[in-house]
């Protein structure tokens, strides 16, 4: 049978901060979270969640069950320029007459969108440069093409969210924290005095890791990166963009920092011996086949593992020059 999709709610967390838990068709990822924080007569409201039939609905609701209507939307501020972060942006702003704000460094959501038989091609090259067998991408481009971007249209940002940008509430002013690695275009939003931190997707209730691959020279070295930027806040609850909000930040950060080394060691003792694809490498990395479901997910991982560990000179690549897929060895 069918998954029973949920219906948006809302909830408060804080006194001028509610919590807007809006579906997601994806398995495993039943849900994300837009957060409104109290802003003088209206909210700002930080994240959109995923554009896809009846979706500006499931936001309704859960504005209605906070006593919030969409017009009441005096700004609309991204984490990050992924899908179920950006995707009812446009028709929001429309609907409520706002600003849009965003971090600048969003050509990896622009740029498939804009074009998506080069973005499509673009996924199906590396896939096979990975070792993904012709017969599997033939039947993936097939059914790419029926799958919605998720992003009701594009819409360039008003303002850039960027450090020295501040966003005023009644719970205060929040500064902008650059935190690229799950994106390029990811950002924190901070208020001091609170201690009270919106992390989007770069640290979640659930520790789980994700990375867009080839927008950026090294994702993982940058994820690292971040994570000691979030660190030195010294937040004492985040809310995200999936799940519960959390207090035990500290002990996030450093789930992550060791979910990343774990990954990354797995990756290299995976190579002990002759060299392999990056298909070959994802069953002993992630204790999973290679399927249908996880390949985009595990391949660009791995990617990014691989492309950390040649940036450490751990490992490299075998250019197969185009007469097959390419082969990663150790150092």
């Amino acid at each position: 049978m069918p998954r029973q999709r949920e219906l948006g709610r809302g909830e408060r967390v804080l006194p001028g901060l509610w919590r807007l838990r809006l579906p997601l068709p994806w398995p495993g990822v039943p849900h994300c979270n837009a957060w409104a924080l109290a802003a003088g007569s209206g909210v700002v409201l930080v994240d959109t969640g995923m554009h896809e039939p009846g979706s500006l609905a499931h936001l309704e609701l859960a504005l209605h069950q906070v006593r919030i209507r969409l017009e009441h939307v005096r700004l609309v501020a991204v984490t990050h320029a992924h899908a179920d972060h950006y995707g009812q942006a446009a028709p929001i702003v429309e609907r409520a007459g706002c600003e849009l704000w965003m971090h600048p460094n969003h050509e990896h959501a622009m740029r498939p969108l804009q074009d998506p038989e080069v973005a499509l091609a673009r996924r199906l090259e590396i896939a096979r440069q990975s070792g993904v067998p012709a017969a599997a991408l033939a039947l993936y481009a097939e059914r790419a093409k029926e799958l919605p971007s998720g992003i009701a249209a594009w819409r360039e940002p008003d303002r850039s969210l960027v450090p020295g940008v501040e966003i005023e509430t009644d719970l205060g002013t929040w500064s902008v924290h650059e935190t690229p690695g799950h994106a390029p275009s990811h950002v924190c939003l901070f208020q001091p005095e609170r201690r009270l931190l919106i992390s989007g997707d770069h640290l979640l209730g659930r520790i789980s890791l994700y990375y867009d691959y080839g927008w950026s020279p090294d994702p993982v070295g940058e994820f690292l990166h971040s994570l000691g930027v979030v660190e030195e806040l010294d937040a004492r609850l985040c809310v995200a963009g999936h799940g519960r909000p959390f207090t035990d930040v500290g002990a996030h950060i450093e789930a992550n920092r060791k979910l990343v080394h774990d990954r990354m060691e797995a990756v290299v003792a995976a190579l002990d011996g002759e060299p392999r694809t990056v298909a070959e490498l994802v069953p002993e990395v992630y204790g999973e086949q290679l399927t249908e479901l996880n390949a985009s997910w595990w391949l660009s991982q791995t990617l990014c593992y691989l492309r950390h560990l040649e940036v450490q000179a751990r490992v490299r690549r075998e250019d197969a020059a185009g007469e097959g897929p390419d082969r990663w060895r150790t150092a």
